[in-house]
């Protein structure tokens, strides 16, 4: 009989769901990867059907476990990870009672968040919610859905995220992990149960909330029907998993305070594990697997400031790799130019109309030096949100975790490490969710006796990339007026939108 040595990982994402089998060092074997589309009835919504999620895992699921011999006998638990904010309504009999899920991304409640601004003062929510209020939380697309859907809302038992619907196809069972909770707008972070004064303030009904569990607890095992679709053992645990934010944290190394990531794609996340949520309106907080909680600022424009550039500039014609090597020309500080990156504003604060600028343009700068700015820009940004988070954790930070495409660039590695004065780390494997899936599994398979014994065998990290210090030095001088910039530009925002109106 074969050994169940393996954990099968599934990622429901945005563009994709990918299932793959990781074997106990944490070396993923295969990938297997179906996509699916997204819908966009109009301006500003983002839906996916619910359906197409099983199917690419059905099929996913039997890809992976037909490439790896004795796949299907091997697997001892299935983990899933996948977005969050999802708002999957189904009925008692687990059907979906409207088959189109507004996604993240949408931003049709932007009008009842607005609502909720004028209605509430900072004070009245976030110790009940742990979080500032915006149009990605499931909190107000259940108001929406409520108002907009009356029939889908009545007919619905159950709320749930997407990887919460997987798992009800794979087991029958109902419940949504902390992580997922914890950015609904509905869970008190103190109690890490859903709040009563939340749902008062929506109009939402608690009957609609599933159980909130541990994201290592087993969920329950694969079904028979489930077995059929997709190729597992009947029987097969099946862990209540988590969101792909806070797993794709753990598969990255980062567990434990004193630890930081940032992930750098279209845009920039940065996170900072913390004992306890920040309440700040201008922080978001997600619990993470391991119990601590993930205190997050988002960027909105990342790697989104060099696809700028590259358009703005060259009109597409240079590669990315050129416009980093033009950018390694210039000196650290660009000659003393500042960019300060806000091309599509902010996502939280009062302050989501903000614009971008250069400053300090002179006769002697160049291409090479406008470019190194973005870059420069984009980090100094980064490292004034990891300050104010170190700052209301009352912890220092020893090193930073990086991923995404921007992890890939070797110069932004370095301007980073030297903006943030510590080393940056990359992760070996660039899929973290699904590592992070195995590392839950192995906590709740008893193989390992906690989170951070497991991250330390199945994590690896490529070579630190320390601060160089005449960057450094040039930096910390720079920082305080790139401050200083960000908070005066923003007098000039309300007058640019109503010059932009004209």
């Amino acid at each position: 009989m074969a050994a169940r040595d393996l954990t099968l990982s599934i990622d429901v994402g945005t563009g994709s769901v990918r299932s793959a089998l990781v074997d106990g060092s944490g070396r993923i074997l295969h990938v297997v990867a179906r996509e699916h589309d997204q819908i966009v009835p109009a301006f500003g919504w983002a839906e996916q059907r619910a359906d197409d999620w099983w199917t690419g895992v059905a099929q996913t699921v039997r890809g992976v476990l037909a490439k790896v011999e004795g796949g299907r006998d091997r697997v001892a638990v299935v983990a899933a990870c996948g977005q969050m904010h999802g708002t999957v309504l189904v009925d008692g009999n687990g059907q979906l009672t409207r088959s189109h899920v507004p996604l993240w991304n949408d931003k049709r409640t932007a009008g009842l968040v607005a609502e909720f601004e004028r209605a509430f003062p900072d004070a009245d929510y976030l110790t009940a919610s742990g979080n500032p209020p915006t149009p990605a939380w499931p909190g107000f697309k259940l108001q929406w859905l409520r108002d907009n859907d009356p029939a889908a809302y009545r007919a619905a038992e159950t709320l749930l995220m997407p990887k919460d619907f997987i798992n009800l196809r794979l087991t029958g069972e109902r419940a949504m992990d902390t992580g997922d909770a914890s950015c609904s707008f509905l869970m008190d972070p103190t109690t890490r149960n859903w709040s009563d004064a939340m749902l008062a303030r929506l109009g939402l009904d608690r009957g609609l909330l599933p159980p909130i569990r541990e994201p290592m607890e087993i969920l329950g095992a694969v079904s028979q029907q489930a077995a059929g679709e997709t190729g597992l053992t009947e029987g097969t645990p099946v862990l209540v998993g988590g969101a792909d934010y806070p797993v794709a944290l753990l598969g990255s190394g980062v567990c434990r305070p004193g630890l930081a990531s940032d992930v750098t794609g279209t845009s920039c996340i940065l996170t900072l594990i913390a004992e306890r949520p920040l309440l700040d309106p201008e922080i978001c907080n997600v619990a993470t697997v391991e119990g601590h909680w993930g205190a997050f600022v988002l960027l909105e424009t990342g790697g989104d400031a060099m696809r700028w550039a590259r358009r703005a500039f060259h009109e597409g014609a240079l590669s990315y790799e050129d416009i980093v090597a033009r950018a390694a020309e210039a000196p650290a500080g660009a000659d003393a130019l500042f960019f300060v990156p806000y091309l599509t504003g902010e996502r939280l604060g009062l302050h989501r109309n903000a614009r971008a600028q250069f400053f300090g343009l002179g006769a002697g700068h160049g291409l090479a030096h406008l470019h190194r700015a973005v870059m420069e820009g984009v980090a100094f940004a980064s490292a004034r949100h990891l300050k104010v988070m170190e700052a209301a954790a009352g912890t220092r930070l020893e090193r930073v975790v990086a991923s995404g495409g921007g992890a890939k660039t070797a110069l932004w590695l370095k301007i980073k490490a030297s903006l943030y004065g510590i080393p940056v780390v990359v992760p070996e494997e660039a899929e973290c969710g699904l590592v992070g899936c195995a590392v839950m599994a192995g906590v709740a398979t008893g193989r390992f006796r906690d989170v951070e014994e497991a991250v330390s065998a199945l994590v690896r990290h490529t070579t630190e990339i320390a601060p160089d210090p005449a960057w450094a030095e040039r930096y910390a001088r720079m920082q305080p007026i790139f401050d200083r910039l960000y908070r005066g530009a923003q007098d000039f925002y309300d007058d640019l939108d109503r010059l932009a109106a004209d």
